[in-house]
């Protein structure tokens, strides 16, 4: 073997950190109040990210040590992503609407030893606090009603401290951030992101293979900071320079369409409700600016990316990704030979593999099935930023020889495009054949009068199973359900067509913004869904 004559440089975060803060000093974080906008140079978050590391250390925090985050999408988040691993410390950004007890788990789970919290949110950790038990003290920004104990003042710790923290070189392969999934079934699990896979996912966002986030562009962070590191566009963009536009709390329609409109960002990503409301209730916010939305978290409706085309001239690029894979693993820009098919087509599909990760599709028997568009298995991956087991949990069945188990139903096209079905939890059988809900769900969501749409499978003495059909409708419209299932049947298998409807005032969501069937299966059995 010939031996390489390239240097060892380490993939951690710290030379990530000191670039953007000198390569692009002036680049600007702009945090909207709700009444106007805070603004600060990365060379002015580099220097509180150091007084922040020096404040830490001093309150007792070392290398491996866990410190979590309660917070919005802030300039003082980003001031923990860049001082926490750096100083070699995990940083454990916490799901604000996780439950109660499935916020005392993770917590406790991960035995965070300092917790960093907005002053906002400080009322949700207080009935918790005498039972988090491993962490010491509690950081509070801004001002907070809660009663939480003693507690620090965020800005009193930064102003005691000095610019120019001796960062250690940490090794590449220790953790530096960590996650843990929705718990939709089961208390949710950790996934720790080491330096190297999150130094390398940062390059492949601003790929073209990717979003292309480069220096010029301006990015609007609305997925959560704490929703697998905001799909990983803050690293990304601090890495190359792209200003980063925080919205905090302020998630509706109309102080997003203002944030656009004032700051004029290019480019933005979030779950397709964030989206729809913004296409429902502020259709006069001028979104020029932006070159392209990232879209994820769940299936992208045809209709929503039909919409912004059409309405707002921008185009929506659908992701997929999990917690498990950093998250992005597949994006959906259209391929340059288009196949005869039409551009959104392929738009709505889940994506197309990213270098940097592997995908197949298994059989019930765990043969590996071919990519050939048609033949449906489990979605399985590998790679560079995918974990390989769960922290400090064993989920053996959740693993196929090195492989993560998605729990994805999907096809694969020979281009590498990816086609995801179902989750194989909500997968209908109906008389043998099978029913995709995703499918389902998207088609709904194409009638106009239907603002969502959430398909659930539920027994059937003939058939064993049959599809259930949730609706919202939009403001303003009367159409039953049977106009709707009439429309459904021009467009779709008969069999597929639902027995079952219920229209709802609200389709319940998971704390990432994805449909949660658990809620509407629950209450399917319990008879607390109206049925047509």
């Amino acid at each position: 073997m010939t031996p390489s004559t390239m240097q060892d440089y380490s993939l951690n975060l710290r030379p990530l950190v000191q670039f953007g803060r000198t390569v692009h000093a002036e680049s600007k974080i702009i945090t909207f109040t709700g009444d106007g906008y805070r603004e600060a140079t990365f060379a002015e978050v580099g220097d509180r990210a150091d007084r922040l590391a020096a404040a830490l250390t001093r309150l007792g925090v070392c290398q491996g040590d866990r410190v979590g985050t309660f917070m919005w999408n802030n300039q003082a988040h980003m001031e923990a992503y860049l001082a926490v691993p750096t100083m070699g410390a995990v940083l454990h950004t916490l799901n604000i609407r996780l439950f109660p007890d499935q916020l005392e788990y993770v917590i406790n789970h991960a035995e965070d030893k300092v917790l960093i919290v907005d002053g906002s949110l400080a009322v949700l950790l207080a009935p918790l606090r005498d039972r988090l038990s491993s962490v010491e003290h509690i950081i509070v920004i801004g001002p907070s009603d809660a009663t939480l104990g003693e507690t620090l003042d965020y800005e009193a710790l930064l102003a005691a401290e000095q610019p120019g923290f001796d960062y250690p070189d940490v090794d590449e392969l220790a953790g530096a951030a960590m996650c843990y999934t929705s718990g939709t079934t089961g208390n949710p699990k950790g996934v720790v992101y080491s330096h190297r896979s999150t130094y390398i996912h940062s390059m492949m966002v601003t790929s073209t293979a990717n979003i292309a986030l480069a220096e010029a562009d301006r990015m609007l962070v609305i997925v959560p900071m704490f929703h697998a590191n905001a799909w990983g566009t803050p690293y990304a963009a601090w890495m190359v320079g792209a200003d980063l536009v925080f919205p905090q709390q302020y998630l509706q329609a109309a102080p997003l369409a203002r944030m656009i409109e004032d700051t004029r960002p290019t480019l933005t990503g979030a779950v397709p409700t964030i989206l729809n409301d913004i296409l429902t209730n502020a259709k006069g916010a001028d979104l020029s600016s932006l070159r392209m939305i990232m879209c994820g978290g769940s299936a992208v409706p045809r209709a929503l990316i039909e919409g912004y085309r059409d309405h707002f001239h921008v185009p929506i690029v659908q992701g997929w990704g999990m917690t498990e894979t950093s998250p992005v693993a597949a994006i959906g820009n259209p391929p340059k030979d288009l196949l005869g098919v039409d551009e959104t087509t392929w738009r709505a599909r889940s994506g197309r593999v990213i270098p940097g990760v592997e995908i197949r599709i298994t059989g019930d028997d765990g043969a590996e099935l071919p990519w050939d568009g048609e033949s449906v298995g489990e979605l399985e991956a590998r790679g560079s930023w995918v974990t390989g087991s769960y922290y400090n949990v064993e989920a053996d069945d959740r693993f196929h020889d090195g492989w993560l188990r998605t729990g994805d139903v999907a096809s694969i096209f020979p281009n590498g495009f990816v086609q995801i079905s179902d989750r194989s939890k909500d997968v209908i059988k109906s008389g043998g054949e099978w029913v995709s809900s995703v499918d389902l769900e998207n088609q709904l969501m194409g009638h106009p009068d239907v603002f969502e749409a959430a398909v659930i499978g539920v027994e059937d003495d003939r058939w064993g199973e049959r599809p259930m059909a949730c609706v919202v409708l939009r403001p303003g419209t009367h159409t039953t359900t049977a106009e709707i299932s009439e429309w459904l049947t021009a467009r779709t298998a008969k069999f597929w067509v639902p027995d079952r409807w219920s229209v709802i005032a609200e389709i319940p969501k998971t704390s990432v913004g994805k449909f949660d069937k658990k809620q509407l299966r629950a209450r399917y059995a319990s008879g607390q869904l109206p049925v047509d």
